[in-house]
């Protein structure tokens, strides 16, 4: 009987541990992702090429400087965003390999630009 009365308070005490463990984590997860700005003016991307380091999470900080919405798109990234005129858009990115990763704008198939990742 006493076996069955101190199981779950082991799981519990696990499960309380695993917890803190991840806790403690995430702020070291949180600060791996490269940021890159961006700014999206007169329908062009200014940097045209950006660079990030290769396995961590990428977020971009796209500004839209123009009077009209972009969408921020890239196949290879996996990602699209709409970033309404004057704001800016924030784009989540898994950790990526070495490689170039192109983006352009969905509405303005004219402006490209690309991730180097090294």
């Amino acid at each position: 009987m006493f076996y069955y009365v101190m199981m779950p308070m082991r799981l519990t005490c696990a499960a309380a541990a695993c917890a803190i463990a991840l806790l403690h984590a995430a702020p070291a997860l949180a600060q791996a992702a490269a940021e890159v700005q961006l700014n999206y003016s007169h329908g062009a991307f200014q940097p045209s090429e950006v660079r990030a380091p290769a396995d961590r999470p990428v977020v971009f900080r796209v500004r839209n400087l123009d009077d009209k919405a972009m969408e921020f798109e890239s196949k290879s990234l996996r990602v699209e965003k709409v970033v309404a005129p004057k704001s800016e858009g924030v784009i989540n990115v898994r950790a990526l390999k070495p490689g170039h990763y192109e983006f352009y704008d969905d509405f303005n198939q004219q402006a490209r630009g690309v991730l180097n990742v090294q």
